[in-house]
């Protein structure tokens, strides 16, 4: 029965939950942007992945909401777990977190909706940034309420890229990424770095970013962003050029025009 809820065949079940994504992350970010740019105090769980009491209680927010909401389906978080079970719910109660502790605004809240490992709809609320992305596939991505879609670069000369470099990978070969970074950049208009999965994935949906591509990313990461940018006509793969598995994390994400020239140099 829920896998069935999420079958082309029910658009108005699609909106309904592309609605509730928004609405919760829209709380669970006004939560967050209170304590933004206050010293906030924060953990590190490894170095250069910190977390701090708004992680926890925007998560804890999310959660209790969606049990409201949605309470047919599983959610899986960053801080807390979980344990996916046909169509379920992931949240990052704060992507880019060290980005909020140190006053940068490129954080976000990020909620998306798999099935199984497919990316079927997703909101990201960027309170600092006062944007928030959100859509489904099949029933397009909006930006700020305007309807966005990938842009149509040809030449990845000309291409705007974004890519991370998450603590997992960072001096752990072959998934270090600074070698691919020192690759592609010569080639490229440009490489971005700002600090935060979901909204690199959804300035690729919104047209900012022709492509960007991370390796290690979690589920949560990702899992919102991804699917916004499948809405608004991106092509997702792993760096293989092969169907993407969100919980190994290795991804890439463009408008499809740049893909196989950056799957050239990657897959090298």
């Amino acid at each position: 029965m829920l896998r069935a809820l999420m079958t082309p065949e029910t658009p108005e079940r699609l909106d309904q939950l592309t609605r509730i994504a928004l609405e919760v992350a829209e709380e669970a970010a006004a939560h967050v942007m209170r304590a933004y740019r206050t010293s906030v105090r924060a953990s590190e769980k490894a170095r250069s992945d910190l977390v701090t009491r708004y992680d926890l209680e925007s998560e804890q927010l999310i959660r209790a909401r969606l049990r409201e909401l949605t309470p047919e389906l599983p959610v899986v978080g960053e801080e807390e777990g979980g344990r996916a079970d046909g169509p379920t719910w992931f949240c990052d109660p704060i992507d880019g977190t060290t980005n909020f502790v140190h006053g940068h605004p490129f954080f976000c809240v990020s909620l998306g909706l798999l099935d199984g490992s497919r990316p079927v709809l997703g909101a990201v609320v960027a309170p600092a940034l006062d944007v928030r992305w959100y859509g489904a596939v099949g029933r397009g991505a909006f930006r700020n309420g305007s309807p966005c879609k990938v842009s149509d670069t040809r030449a990845l000369a000309d291409a705007l890229l974004a890519t991370g470099f998450h603590p997992r990978s960072q001096g752990s070969p072959p998934h270090d990424n600074v070698g691919s970074f020192a690759t592609i950049l010569p080639v490229s208009r440009g490489i971005r770095r700002c600090g935060s999965a979901a909204i690199d994935a959804c300035m690729v949906a919104d047209g900012t970013y022709d492509a960007y591509w991370e390796r290690l990313l979690n589920t949560w990461d990702v899992a919102g962003g991804a699917a916004i940018a499948l809405a608004a006509g991106a092509r997702l793969s792993d760096l293989q050029g092969q169907d993407a598995d969100l919980s190994i994390g290795h991804v890439l994400l463009s408008n499809g025009h740049v893909h196989e020239a950056l799957l050239a140099l990657l897959s090298s």
